[in-house]
């Protein structure tokens, strides 16, 4: 079973994580973004304009900052969960990444 790192009490965590730790699954040899692309019924939808800022900070222009609930590490990526369903999926070997809506 995974371990999630929490950056809010771990009880608000469990509620603002929802289902989204069941898409994940460490003994499945596939990315995260293709686990949650098979297990999560809106699959992984990457939108474009997002930078990551300080202390993981999830940044999109004109919009508020959102501060990370939740962190994982699956093999060599970071997964980290924000407010309102918005997931991020760092790989740790070249800083690139990913974010989605998973709602």
């Amino acid at each position: 079973m995974l371990t999630w790192l929490t950056y809010i009490d771990p009880q608000k965590a469990i509620e603002a994580l929802g289902l989204i730790p069941s898409f994940l699954d460490e003994n499945d040899s596939r990315s995260a973004s293709q686990q949650i692309a098979k297990n999560y019924i809106g699959g992984w939808l990457p939108m474009a304009g997002f930078n990551l800022g300080e202390g993981m900070r999830l940044l999109y222009p004109d919009d508020p900052p959102l501060d990370p609930i939740a962190t994982v590490r699956l093999r060599d990526e970071l997964i980290t969960v924000y407010p309102y369903g918005w997931v991020a999926i760092c790989q740790c070997n070249d800083g690139s990444f990913e974010v989605s809506r998973c709602d």
